[in-house]
């Protein structure tokens, strides 16, 4: 049976602050989501100032945090001096947490949070050709519409864990992975002239696995695996070969499946939903909207 690797946490027992620093009893939001090599997590307070945030150094990575909204800003000590920096709305900043950290922060925020292990950063970098990058370069208060937007698409997933489908979780990680190392690891990606195409034996392959589990809690590693590919090869091959991610794709098949179940008997919308792979008739009756454009027992009364 997989292991499913999406996951909402909570306060440590016994801890005051989470492992950014940040003080239990200001955040409002504390939510956890864990992906293809990387950990989400979305930090909020109302309070206008959280004294001192301190954290160790540690071999823990490289920390990525997004501000989704403006207004944020924080005196950060270096050795022998120290720096102001306001953030507006999807500025973002990288710090290598082998560094010790020590900011005052001042104004409420709401911020996103990445967290890639060493380790991890050099897997992504391989997978997306840019081999040599164990790395990302520092930023403090600076934009990127690109990565904010993609990180963006997973506040959903955060809200409601229960609902988010891991595929998609593993799908957009490997994006977010790959537009970091890109852009912040200081490396050329190397050249290829491989076909990107699946073959049709692994695009076969891959489907199967899909459809086995219509409801996504499977990762894009055991698809990839399955295929001898890695994990960002085979999401570039597939969405070449057929148009359309691997998540994209399952989830046109599930709307697929529903609409014949619909049009076909005369089972309930919670036998529909979960037949189809979605977590409970809620979930279905938003998804199918959002796709289709009218609510499931609309469709069936007019189809």
């Amino acid at each position: 049976m997989l292991r499913k690797s999406i996951s909402g946490t909570n306060s440590s027992v016994g801890q005051t602050t989470d492992s950014f620093g940040c003080p239990f009893d200001k955040l409002y939001k504390d939510q956890s989501l864990h992906g293809a090599d990387i950990s989400f997590f979305r930090k909020g307070t109302r309070d206008d100032r959280i004294e001192q945030v301190v954290t160790p150094a540690s071999d823990r990575g490289f920390a990525i945090g997004i501000s989704t909204v403006p207004g944020h800003s924080r005196r950060i000590f270096h050795e022998h001096h120290a720096t102001t920096h306001v953030f507006e709305e999807d500025a973002l900043y990288i710090r290598n947490l082998a560094e010790p950290y020590k900011a005052d922060l001042n104004g409420a925020f709401d911020m996103l949070l990445l967290e890639i292990s060493p380790a991890s950063l050099i897997k992504i970098a391989q997978e997306a050709d840019f081999s040599g990058v164990t790395m990302l370069n520092a930023e403090t208060a600076s934009t990127d519409p690109v990565l904010a937007n993609l990180v963006r698409a997973l506040v959903p997933a955060l809200e409601r864990p229960e609902d988010a489908s891991r595929l998609f979780v593993d799908q957009l990680a490997t994006a977010i992975g790959t537009h970091l190392v890109q852009r912040y690891g200081g490396k050329t990606q190397a050249s290829s002239t491989r076909s990107r195409k699946l073959s049709r034996s692994h695009e076969v392959l891959a489907k199967n696995l899909l459809l086995e589990n219509l409801d996504g809690q499977i990762s894009i590693l055991d698809v990839s695996r399955a295929c001898n590919l890695s994990r960002g090869y085979f999401i570039r091959a597939f969405r070449e070969t057929t148009g359309v991610t691997p998540y994209q794709w399952l989830l046109a098949e599930r709307i697929t499946r529903a609409r014949e179940m619909l049009r076909s008997s005369e089972a309930p919308l919670s036998e529909v939903a979960i037949a189809c792979g979605f977590a409970d008739q809620s979930h279905f009756t938003r998804v199918f909207t959002n796709v289709v454009g009218t609510t499931p027992g609309h469709w069936r009364r007019n189809a």
